[in-house]
Formats: structure tokens, sequence, C-alpha cells
């Protein structure tokens, strides 16, 4: 997991020229309720247009021999007006400037969308959020595991272990790259362990409670996952970039910028390899989307102003537990499909970042929608434990008043 800003903030960002734009018109905030003769208007969040000079500076000198990324692709929006960005090159080998409109993996965004749906599933009255797991999919949790209900898989706190993977250092993953997951198999293994807490009482950022998502998805409904997405999310909000590799799928289709990971050499430099072609179906539910940061801002306005979740079933997905972080001890910040972040100046903002080899993703805005972010950069260390120092860029440039 990626956090949006840094340890810093609660939560825990020679090659082509930048490419800055200003966009027309902002993007729309939701419509304000119908206010009495005595109200007070609520002021924006972020009432000032987005700082230009910086979100170019956070972007600039990116390519092959720059140390954090390889190309950057940016969207803010939000009622104070608008900003689009691109920087680097699409290829290495040949220097191609970045493709502005390009395709990416957004990683863990996929959460989002998970979540949504289930959600949905909740308002219709097919899923109930305090009802335990094994209700929807008989035998999958373990009676010792106690009641892990549908809202602890959504804010991470059912307790739920992760799988067994390929291992944690890139050359073992780089080995497996092509591989393909039995979701039914890996969330097995992950069930046959012990369990890490009581559900409820602590919360851990894992995978497995969205794979274990997408099962319940698949059994209510009785459709393939990806296909129930895109009937109620991609098909609605015409987010013509955004697909599914599928179970076997290893590239992105469409115009895109490769991605690469750095590898240090004994002389100490170091190798870009391409890390672009990539199977995905160790996450599935949990990270495998492919999108387009139009898309992606158009799905986070969409979900923030109520029209991808109903209203009644909203507020779960900012809504944080009141437990702690079982790795760091910390206050909890996950929610259904989303996190809080706190920046330096108190602004609460709520967002979802991914990573994938070669590509860290964000979506993030303020609740009432008065600034938003997308971003998609070619981190060269995109699965490393520090924040890439572009998209820590991005992310303060965006959000400053």
């Amino acid at each position: 997991m990626r956090t949006l800003i840094a340890a810093a903030l609660v939560v825990g960002i020679a090659s082509g020229p930048a490419v800055a734009h200003a966009a027309s018109a902002p993007v729309p905030a939701p419509a304000p309720a119908p206010a009495s003769a005595v109200s007070v208007p609520i002021a924006p969040v972020v009432s000032t247009p987005p700082n230009a000079a910086a979100l170019e500076a956070a972007i600039a000198g990116l390519g092959p021999r720059h140390g954090d990324a390889t190309a950057a692709l940016v969207r803010v929006g939000g009622t104070a007006g608008c900003w689009q960005g691109s920087s680097g090159v699409a290829d290495i080998r040949t220097g191609r400037e970045a493709v502005e409109r390009g395709r990416f993996r957004a990683g863990s965004v996929t959460k989002a969308f998970t979540a949504a749906v289930v959600l949905q599933l909740a308002s219709e009255g097919r899923v109930d959020l305090d009802g335990p797991v094994r209700r929807y999919l008989p035998g999958t949790v373990p009676d010792r595991y106690g009641a892990v209900t549908v809202r602890q898989l959504l804010n991470h706190t059912s307790g739920i272990p992760a799988a067994d993977g390929p291992g944690d250092s890139f050359e073992a993953q780089w080995e497996h790259r092509f591989d393909v997951t039995d979701r039914r198999a890996q969330i097995a293994d992950a069930v046959a362990k012990e369990r890490e807490f009581a559900p409820g009482t602590a919360q851990h950022y894992l995978n497995i409670n969205y794979t274990v998502l997408g099962a319940l998805i698949e059994k209510v409904t009785g459709m393939r996952y990806e296909d129930v997405v895109g009937v109620r999310i991609l098909k609605p909000l015409a987010l013509h970039g955004t697909s599914f590799p599928g179970r076997t799928g290893t590239r992105i289709h469409g115009p895109h910028n490769r991605g690469y990971q750095a590898i240090p050499k004994a002389d100490g430099s170091r190798e870009l390899r391409d890390v672009t072609e990539w199977n995905s179906s160790d996450r599935w539910a949990a990270g495998d989307i492919i999108s387009t940061t139009a898309d992606l801002e158009r799905f986070t306005v969409a979900l923030f102003s109520g029209r991808v979740v109903p209203k009644d079933r909203l507020e779960e997905m900012f809504t944080v537990p009141d437990v702690r972080d079982s790795v760091s001890g910390k206050p909890a910040v996950m929610t259904a499909g989303l996190s809080r972040i706190v920046l330096p100046d108190g602004t609460v903002a709520w967002g979802k970042t991914g990573g994938r080899h070669g590509y860290n993703t964000a979506i993030g805005a303020t609740r009432d929608l008065s600034r938003t972010l997308v971003y998609s950069v070619n981190a060269t260390d995109a699965k490393g434990q520090d924040t890439n120092r572009v998209a820590l860029g991005i992310a303060m440039a965006a959000f400053t008043k």
C-alpha cells in the first residue's frame, strides 16, 4: 500500500519535457442542498485555483535518468479550477514523449470499485454489512475465526491473514510474473492459518479482504466480478478507458506508458527493467484494474457526489473504524475502499492509492470536491517501502491552498 501524502502526514508521492495546461472549466461539484433564507453558505475546503507552477515543478525532468520515475500523468480538478499535465517518456528505448491519455495499472484503486459494488448490493438489501461472511460464502471463513462480517472485510478489520505468495523481493516476484493465481486456492491458503486478531478489534490492510469480497460479489450476483463492475460502474459512467486484464492477461491494451523497475548493478549503476507485462490475477478484486486519469477523475467525482453508491450507504466510505492498526499501533485510517488523509494544514482529504510494479496511482479529493486529484506515476520502485518522491510532490502541490 502507498500513502497519498507521506509519513509526515497522518497516513501514510534527462527526459521529455513537462507538458501542462489549464482546463477551461472546473470539475463539477455536487449541487448544494436547498438553503433557507437565513442559512449561511459553507465555504469550500479549497477555494484557490491549482498551483500550476508547483505542479509543473513536481513532474519536471522525468525520464530514464531521473532517480524516481520515467513518466507521470496528472489531473487536478475542483470548484476553483482544473490543471492537467504530463511529463517523461512512454518508452525509454525510443524516448517517445509520455502518452498524456495513456492507460496504466491502477493497483489497489481497484478496491474503491469493489467496495462501491458491495455497498450498492447492501443498499438493495442483497447484502447485510453486519451479516457473517459465511452466510454468503459457506465454508470460506472457519468457525474458529469468529463471526467475520462483510463490513469487517470492507474496512480491513476481519483478522484474516494474507495468503502466501512467491516472496517479497522483486526478483522473486519477477520469476513468477506470469503465474496465474486461483483465487479460491488463495482464500483457502489464507484461512488455513490462524487469525491475526479477533474480528473488529484491529485493522490490517491486506488484499485478502477484497479477494473474499470479489468472491462474495460473484456468489450474490451470479456473475463474474469483472462483469458486475462493468455493468454497475464502468458502463453507467462511460469509463471507456477502464478495464480488467482478465485472469490470464499480461498486457495493457491501448496507448500506455511502459513501466520500469530500477535494478542495482554491481558497478553502482542501475538497469531499468521493463515490467509492463505482468499477470495480476493474484490481485484480482483487490488490485488489477487498468484505467486512465480522466476515467478515475470521473469515477471519483461521481462517487463522492453519491452517483455511484446511494447516499444511504456512502457514509461507509468516509467512516474510519475506532481501532488501531495492528502493525504500527497508530489509529486506523482505512475505510470501506478509501482512506483518510490529514494534510499538514489540517485539511482532510479522502482517497486511495495503488502500486503495481512500474506504476503508482492515486485518487483523492476533499469531501466537498472543492479539490480532486488523480495521478499515475511510472515509479522505478513502485512497490518500495517509501512514498515515491514524485508522487509526494504532486500530492503536496495539488492540495496547496
